[in-house]
Parts: C-alpha cells; structure tokens; sequence
C-alpha cells in the first residue's frame, strides 16, 4: 500500500511538470471539418500583450494566444509592447507564422522607452502589419548564431544567413518596408534608432504611448489573413492580457541563472538519492530541477562542451558514492562543473544571455565545500579505530569481574560479559587487555604485563 502511494505521486508529479512543459495548443490546429466561421463583430477594443524578455517558446504560445482571443472577440487589434535582446530563432518562425495568418490587426511597438527590438525582434517587427517604436528606443543586430554556442564554419554560415535574409526580404516586401536595410542588418549586424528607422521605412512611425499609437492607426487599412480591414481604434478600450501563472513560471526559470541554480539542485538532489536510496524526497525534487534546466537550456544559446563536462561532473558525482577516491573523484567533479559552468553558455554572442559569475561562484564553492567535507568524513571514518566485532575487541580494555586464571573467569566489555582466560592469575576488579579471541573465549592479560 505504501508503495502504491509512492507510486501515484511519482505520476502525479510528472503529468503536472508535463503539462507545464509540453503545453497543448489546441488553439493553433486548424479546423478541418469545413464549416465557415462566422466572424464576432467589431468592438472598439484592442489587445495589449507586453513581452519584455528573450524570445522562445512561451513566448511563441502568448503571442498565439492574444491573436486568438482577439480574433474570438473582434478585437480592433494586437498590440505588442517589445522589448528584447532577440532569442531562439524556431519560436520566431513561428511567431511570424502566427502573425501572417492572423484574422486581426498585429502592431508590434517597441516601448518603453530605452527598450530594443535586437536579433529576433527585427523580423517579428517586419512581420507586423504595422510596426511603431518608443522615443529613445533601437531596432537591428540581426545577424544568426548558433543555437550550440560555436563557431559555424563559413559554408554553414552563409547558408543560415541566405535564409533569414531570404525570410525578411520576403516579410519587407509584403509590409512594404525596407529590404535593403532588413538585409544589412543581418549580414552587418546593424542597429539604428527610432527616427532614423522611419527615415529608412523600417516601421511606420514613432508613438510616445499608447494613447498617441491608437491615434496614429486609426484608419490605417491592413491586409489580414482573411482579406483587407480598416482599424478604428481612436477612443478604443484597452485589454491588456495577464500571463497565466504557468507562463510566469516558465518565463522565471528560462532566466539562464535561474535554470543553472535548478541544474545544479537536481545534481544535487540525485547525489542524496543515490548516496541514500530510498529517500526518495532527493530525487523527486532533483528530477523536477533538472527537467525544468532543461526546458530553460533549450532556449538558450548553450556550448557542447559546457554540456559535456556537465555530464562529466554529474557522472564523477555519482561515482564518490560508489568508489573510495578519498575525495579524488569529487574534486575532478567540481573542476568540471567549474569550467562547464563557465563555458555552459556563449556569452560571446549573447551577453545578455550569460550565466553571472556571482551565481556559478558559490554554486561550484557549495559543492567544492561539501565533496570536500564529505571527503574529510570518509578519511576520518576509515582511520578510526574499528569498536566492533573481533577487530573491534583485540587489544580493548576490560575489567575483570572475577579471578582470571588458566581455568576461566569473567571480564567486562562494552557493557557485556565475557568468558575469559589468562596464563597469569588476575585477581578481580583489575584492568586487562584482549590479547586473542578464540570463538567466544576472550584470552586477556594484566594491563601492566607490557
């Protein structure tokens, strides 16, 4: 029965982590059974959705989610206030791919102001029906990278490039905007700022807030999906779509010293588990962490060979636990952890990316402390004298309870009664010490014979 319950948490627990991680979008399947949708009818009202971080997958579902809710509510439009340093470019395709098939209206407006649409923001911002930015703001540095942190050599390079290039030549020629700049900021890694991008028909215009965004596109006419529609949005209410608490969750730990915090847990929580099977609160906890880090590192700009020595430390870990090394195989396991720490993330080509060396510090401190305490322990425990079983009773101390002599007698040790012998009489209530044991008969001699 005990099992049992075990049992039904362990599934419990991995249908949560499940759904949080692999979430369904149902919303994103088309319908297949040919039936014509009647369309809501227009409401002066628009949605605003703030996305203020890297783009990825949860990213992804909350721009999928407000489109369609706008479409379901015949929102006037989306409104998505930007700011970031670019992200995972598979979540941005299909960003792109949610706003060319929306029903509805998408303005990107980078805001507020000192905010930035870098790498992947600049095609999300080409793929918007209109696209504003905030006074003091910037837009460019859109050249690709590798997901795996290093260095592409340059036939693959150039092959990545030709196809974002190709991507947002494609984009500017249907929003009408610059493809000339769209490309430079690509292969040159170009960035400009809010007036020169309208200078250049990069967006549209630049709004000061919101207020003054509805009242630059009332009236503008924009080719949806479903045909061509004219925005009336002066005056309109604005809906402003909270993130669920999965979402906010999710977005927490896709912070890259959040997710290296969570990697470093779950190694943790494994040692325990293997060092004491059975416990079982360890390795829960350690198997969630470690699957969240993972969920967080797929986002990530992540280097192989951080990945690697990773692994490495984890394995050298877990061998401490089965092999006296004296510390040996911890310490080999912390250096390891060190320099995949340092390498785990390319901050060369993302510096906002960067796992903080106030965080990967202590973290490796931590485990360098432990496996060396551990280590101490293990020494400690094998130089110590051994208190139990015939080693533990050859040259121990007793005290006699009766005369001791060739015929027999009795001693005291470690709070037993003991049959003993000796060659010298000894007389009763005297130290002696165990010199032999022969089955369950104690041979002792005076403490002073040596």
């Amino acid at each position: 029965m005990h099992e049992m319950k075990k049992l039904f948490i362990f599934l419990s627990t991995l249908a949560i982590f499940g759904t949080l991680c692999f979430p369904t979008r149902s919303s994103s399947v088309p319908d297949t059974t040919g039936r014509k949708t009647e369309s809501p009818a227009p409401s002066q009202s628009v949605t605003l959705l703030k996305i203020q971080s890297a783009i990825g997958p949860v990213t992804t579902r909350e721009i999928a989610g407000a489109i369609r809710k706008s479409e379901k509510s015949g929102a006037q439009a989306v409104i998505i206030e930007l700011n970031t340093p670019g992200g995972q470019m598979e979540s941005t395709w299909d960003i792109i791919r949610e706003i060319l098939a929306s029903e509805v209206p998408v303005v990107i407006y980078v805001y507020p102001p000192g905010a930035r649409a870098a790498s992947a923001g600049v095609f999300i911002t080409y793929a918007a029906h209109i696209a504003a930015m905030a006074p003091q703001t910037n837009i460019g540095s859109a050249h690709p990278v590798g997901m795996g942190g290093e260095n592409i050599d340059s036939t693959l390079s150039e092959k990545i490039t030709n196809d974002a290039v190709a991507k947002i030549k494609t984009l500017a020629v249907k929003r009408g905007r610059n493809a000339r700049w769209a490309e430079d900021s690509i292969r040159e890694s170009v960035s400009i700022t809010e007036f020169e991008a309208v200078k250049l028909n990069v967006v549209n215009f630049v709004a000061a807030d919101i207020e003054d965004l509805l009242a630059k596109i009332d009236g503008d006419s924009v080719e949806v999906a479903s045909g061509k529609l004219v925005i009336h949005s002066a005056g309109a209410d604005v809906r402003e779509l909270s993130i669920g608490f999965a979402d906010q969750i999710l977005t927490i730990i896709s912070d890259p010293n959040i997710a290296y915090i969570l990697m470093a847990i779950g190694m943790l929580g494994l040692y325990f588990e293997f060092a004491n099977p059975g416990a079982v609160l360890p390795g829960v906890i350690g198997g969630i962490s470690l699957i969240l880090a993972l969920f967080s590192f797929q986002a990530l700009p992540i280097r192989f060979a951080g990945v690697l020595l990773i692994i490495l430390a984890m394995i050298l870990f877990l061998l401490e636990v089965k092999v006296l090394s004296h510390g040996i195989l911890g310490g080999g396991g912390v250096l390891s952890l060190f320099f995949g720490s340092l390498m785990l993330v390319n901050d060369t080509e993302f510096p906002y990316k960067g796992i903080s060396l106030s965080v990967i510090i202590p973290t490796v401190l931590v485990f360098t402390l432990f496996f060396f305490l551990a280590a101490y322990l293990a020494v400690r425990t094998h130089r110590k004298k051994v208190a139990t079983g015939e080693a533990g009773l050859r040259n121990a101390i007793a005290l006699s309870k009766t005369v001791v002599n060739v015929d027999g007698g009795t001693v005291f040790i470690h709070g037993e009664l003991w049959k003993a012998v000796s060659d010298a009489p000894i007389e009763a209530n005297k130290k002696v010490r165990v010199v032999d044991i022969e089955g369950m008969l104690l041979k002792v001699e005076p403490l002073d014979s040596k």
